[in-house]
């Protein structure tokens, strides 16, 4: 699933990531693919931004009102990240937004 998060105005938001998503034995269980690099500064920020768009997947995949238990592997295939947008609660908002559409391809409805 590729997504685009990206709002303009005082406060920008900006983060776009591709994420494959795969059944697992059980649980969650989120990567980054190997050789992933992301043409950003400070480079330190990039394994907090790629945590929460994990922890936001992991957040939309766990709602109770899809009525299903997930079992998923999302490997994260690419990010993309700018200074004046990019953020942890950009990245969060991306991984929820593209385990949104995974489900919506599963036929699983939106809550």
């Amino acid at each position: 699933m590729r997504v685009l998060h990206q709002k303009q105005n005082c406060a920008p938001r900006f983060a776009e990531i591709e994420v494959d998503f795969e059944p697992a034995a059980e649980g969650f269980v989120f990567e980054v693919a190997r050789g992933l690099t992301v043409a950003y500064e400070p480079a330190e920020d990039l394994p907090r931004f790629f945590a929460a768009a994990a922890a936001g997947i992991q957040e939309h995949l766990g709602l109770p009102e899809h009525g299903v238990v997930t079992a998923t592997r999302a490997v994260l295939r690419r990010a993309r990240a700018d200074t004046f947008g990019s953020h942890e609660p950009a990245f969060k908002i991306a991984g929820y937004l593209a385990a949104r559409k995974a489900l919506e391809r599963t036929g699983v409805p939106r809550p």
